[in-house]
C-alpha cells in the first residue's frame, strides 16, 4: 500500500456524512427516518495518486474504509489513518464540538517498489512511522442551503513516535457537505499542513550519500508551512438512502507544495510540486 496519508479526503468525509447523526439528509417523511440510531460503514476505494509526496508519477492504490457512530460518538479508521470524536453530536440542527485522538501510520516511501523515479529509489526506502496526536473542531448544521447542511473547522496535531521520523504537522481544515436530496450528497474540503525540520529532514532532504547515490543536489529543509490542499467529491445512494444501503463515493483534489518542500530536489528535480488525486469506491451503511 502506498503513501495514504494525503489521499481521499472525500473517503473521510462523505461515508460520515452518511451516518452522522448530526447532519442527516432532508427526508420525505421525517418521523420515518430515526438519524439518532448506532450505524457502521464500510467501504472501499481505489485512488490514482502520486507514487510518494511530491512525485510526478502517479499510480493506483487500494484504500480501506470502517466509520461508526455509537451513542452519538463518531470514528473512522480510512486507509491508514484512525480518528474519533469523543464528544457525543446531537440529532438534529445544532452546534458539534469535536475533539478526540489522530492516529497515522505514515507510509511516505516505505515501499521503493512503488516509487518510478530511480534518483528517489536511491535515496533509499524510510521505515513506515507512528504518528499519534489529536484534533479540535466545531461544527453547524444548518448553515446555507437547509437544516441539514454542514459546515465544520478543525485543527489536528500529529507527532512521529516511531519509525523514520519523530517530527510534528499542524494542519487546519474546512468542510461543507450538503444533501441534494435523501440518496445524493455533494461537498467541499480545503486543508493546509505546516511541518518543523524534524519531518523535512526524514522526507524531504538529500544528504551527502544521498547526493552521490542519486546524482540529486544536497538539500536541508527548514520547518514552514509544507502544502495547503482543496477538493471536492460526491456520494449517491445505490439502495436505500444515505443513511443506509449502498452508495458510491467519487472526487478528487488538488495540493500545492510549499516552501522548502517544494524546493527539495526531489520535488523540484525529481518530482512536481503540484500534486493531482482522484478516485472512486462504493461503500455500505448498516
Amino acid at each position: 500500500m502506498r503513501f495514504l496519508l494525503f489521499a481521499p479526503a472525500f473517503f473521510l468525509v462523505t461515508p460520515a456524512f452518511a451516518q452522522d447523526t448530526g447532519t442527516p439528509p432532508p427526508p420525505a417523511a421525517p418521523q420515518q427516518l430515526d438519524t439518532g440510531k448506532d450505524t457502521v460503514t464500510i467501504g472501499a476505494g481505489a485512488v490514482y495518486m502520486p507514487d510518494y509526496e511530491g512525485a510526478d508519477h502517479s499510480g493506483f492504490s487500494a484504500v480501506p474504509a470502517v466509520i461508526g457512530s455509537v451513542s452519538g460518538f463518531n470514528f473512522q479508521l480510512i486507509g491508514n489513518r484512525f480518528s474519533a470524536d469523543l464528544i457525543p453530536n446531537k440529532p438534529g440542527p445544532n452546534w458539534d464540538l469535536q475533539a478526540g485522538p489522530v492516529v497515522v501510520l505514515d507510509l511516505n516511501r516505505s515501499l521503493l517498489s512503488y516509487i518510478d523515479d530511480p534518483r528517489v529509489r536511491a535515496l533509499g526506502k524510510r521505515d513506515r512511522s507512528l504518528e499519534v496526536g489529536g484534533y479540535l473542531g466545531i461544527g453547524k448544521t444548518g448553515v446555507i442551503t437547509s437544516q441539514y447542511d454542514q459546515l465544520s473547522v478543525s485543527v489536528s496535531y500529529r507527532k512521529g513516535v516511531t519509525g523514520a521520523q519523530r517530527g510534528a504537522i499542524w494542519s487546519p481544515t474546512i468542510n461543507y457537505l450538503t444533501p441534494l436530496s435523501r440518496k445524493a450528497a455533494v461537498g467541499l474540503f480545503a486543508s493546509a499542513e505546516h511541518a518543523d525540520r524534524d519531518y523535512g529532514r526524514a522526507y524531504f532532504d538529500v544528504d551527502a550519500a544521498g547526493s552521490l547515490a542519486s546524482g540529486l543536489p544536497q538539500f536541508n529543509t527548514r520547518s514552514g508551512w509544507k502544502s495547503w490542499t482543496a477538493g471536492g467529491f460526491a456520494t449517491v445512494a445505490l439502495t436505500g438512502d444515505l443513511l443506509h444501503g449502498f452508495k458510491l463515493v467519487a472526487g478528487g483534489s488538488y495540493k500545492r507544495l510549499l516552501n522548502d518542500f517544494a524546493d527539495s530536489p526531489i520535488v523540484s528535480i525529481a518530482g512536481n510540486r503540484n500534486q493531482w488525486l482522484g478516485g472512486a469506491g462504493i461503500a455500505y451503511t448498516f
